[in-house]
């Protein structure tokens, strides 16, 4: 594990609490906590597999903290979960074999088209919408190109889930959020498991984040639930433009 001095660690620490909050009400923790694991020094593959880990803990965390609430039930989204699993595993397999150039292009596009869509559309998520899709269809199709997209490129996930879950599931905001989280947590933990075994995780760094991202995260989730959707949908705005920056920073400028 490379050394890292009391200050970088405690960094890290408080990094990963800033980013369990912000990753619970809106997604886009991983761009908080990924630069500052390699500004500590971490080479990108251990840097990768230790930001799974951590990022883990703070998706359950949220996750548990819906349902406990009921705005989740985890027995309805079985077909989701296995295939949000499924295509996490193949995205995290394939992440050495394909070429993401044209990603780096597409998806701050996307998380663009996004931000204008809601800034014009200003009730939208506000309330529960019409259902366009079936519930099991939707999870399955949404469950299996999300969580590819998720263990092979990873940012934006979070966005795309909540619009698919108000645009086309018909829920407002706050319940898309939570079943965002949902989401997230089981194409973190299962491209985490893909990461552990190829060795790339370092335990003890992502074990002391995991705790501080938990913390964080029950305190974001706790904001969802007494702010409401107003509130998600403005964070949602902010993160995605703060998503399209970090891509084109970290993939075209820093490249």
């Amino acid at each position: 594990m490379p050394a890292l001095s009391p200050l970088a660690f405690a960094l890290l620490v408080l990094a990963a609490a800033v980013a369990g909050f912000v990753d619970s009400i809106a997604g886009g923790g991983g761009i908080i906590t990924l630069p500052a694991l390699l500004a500590a020094g971490l080479p990108p593959h251990l840097a990768l597999g230790t930001n799974k880990l951590q990022s883990s803990f703070g998706s359950l965390t949220a996750t548990l903290r819906f349902r406990a609430a009921g705005i989740v039930r985890l027995r309805d989204l079985i077909p989701g979960i296995l295939a949000t699993a499924l295509g996490a595993a193949a995205g995290a397999f394939a992440v050495g074999a394909v070429d993401t150039t044209f990603l780096k292009v597409l998806i701050p596009v996307l998380l663009l088209c996004i931000v204008a869509f809601l800034a014009l559309r200003p009730r939208f998520g506000l309330k529960a919408g019409t259902r366009r899709v079936a519930w099991v269809p939707f999870w399955i199709v949404a469950g299996l190109v999300l969580g590819f997209y998720d263990g092979f490129f990873g940012p934006g996930t979070g966005t795309f889930w909540a619009i698919a879950f108000v645009g086309l599931a018909g829920l407002e905001m706050q319940g898309a959020t939570a079943h965002t989280k949902v989401a997230n947590f089981t194409s973190n933990i299962v491209s985490l498991v893909v990461f552990f075994f190829a060795g790339t995780v370092l335990v003890p760094i992502g074990l002391a984040m995991g705790l501080a991202q938990a913390g964080g995260a029950y305190l974001g989730s706790k904001m969802v639930m007494k702010r409401g959707a107003g509130f998600v949908r403005t964070i949602l705005m902010v993160m995605s433009v703060c998503i399209v920056v970090y891509i084109i920073v970290r993939y075209w400028i820093l490249k």
